[in-house]
């Protein structure tokens, strides 16, 4: 039940516990996670995955503990782009008339000036994730017409064009197709062995071995953080619903 962090960690948690009103969503959880590493974060419905990101990236101030993101102040990583967040639902008018490549430049709003204005170099790093998620041909297609699958794939290639060091994706295949996942799941893959650090939060458990370096299994606290295979063992899988009826209080923990 070792974790598998290879060198100094870029994630640092450390004894963080979160609330919501009455309600723990963490409890004194404690998680490290290496460069070029692909971590899959599993457990079940309010076991507190989404509060877990939402902490990393700053949306959620810690009631205790620490959270540092290579090596410093997590703010440091976010005033340099270096945290791309993929949350399960981004809050879109659906209908507003953005195009594709609008969406992906979001990505590059921190490298640019006040004005954002785009320059050659952000076009085309904004081309190039759109390559990369197989979207070029989309580029000009307003964001509401395609799939949703199509639509995590912009979201995912928003934090390619950020060029982020650590990626933070909850649940992003979620409603996709299969070829959808196929694509996002190999482009994580190559991102992670260019040395980015990635997080996936996933109900997807048949496809964690073939996508993940390592696997934590959650409920408020850390149970164990090992191989995939070692995680999904069935043995292990029940000390989740074990944890659950352990605090029947708080198994409406957001997350």
């Amino acid at each position: 039940m070792g974790s598998s962090v290879v060198g100094e960690p870029v994630v640092e948690v450390v004894d963080v516990t979160v609330r919501y009103g009455d309600v723990v969503a963490l409890r004194r959880m404690s998680l490290s996670v290496g460069a070029g590493r692909v971590c899959g974060i599993i457990g079940m419905n309010g076991s507190g995955k989404s509060t877990l990101f939402r902490t990393i990236t700053g949306l959620v101030r810690p009631d205790g503990g620490t959270v540092r993101l290579f090596g410093a102040d997590p703010a440091r990583s976010r005033r340099f782009g270096e945290v791309a967040y993929v949350p399960q639902a981004e809050n879109v008018d659906w209908a507003f008339p953005l195009r594709v490549r609008d969406v992906v430049m979001m990505g590059r709003y921190g490298r640019m000036g006040r004005l954002r204005r785009a320059r050659p170099a952000d076009r085309e790093a904004v081309a190039a994730a759109l390559d990369q998620v197989e979207l070029t041909e989309l580029g000009g297609r307003q964001i509401g017409e395609l799939s949703g699958g199509q639509r995590k794939r912009v979201f995912v290639a928003r934090g390619i064009a950020q060029d982020a060091r650590l990626l933070l994706l909850d649940e992003p295949f979620s409603g996709v197709d299969r070829a959808s996942e196929a694509t996002i799941s190999a482009l994580l893959r190559r991102r992670a062995e260019a040395g980015a650090t990635v997080l996936i939060a996933t109900h997807d458990l048949p496809a964690l071995p073939s996508l993940a370096d390592e696997a934590v299994l959650l409920h408020q606290r850390v149970l164990i953080h090992d191989t995939p295979t070692e995680v999904l063992r069935p043995e292990h899988l029940a000390l989740a619903f074990s944890a659950s009826s352990a605090v029947p209080d708080e198994s409406t923990a957001r997350g």
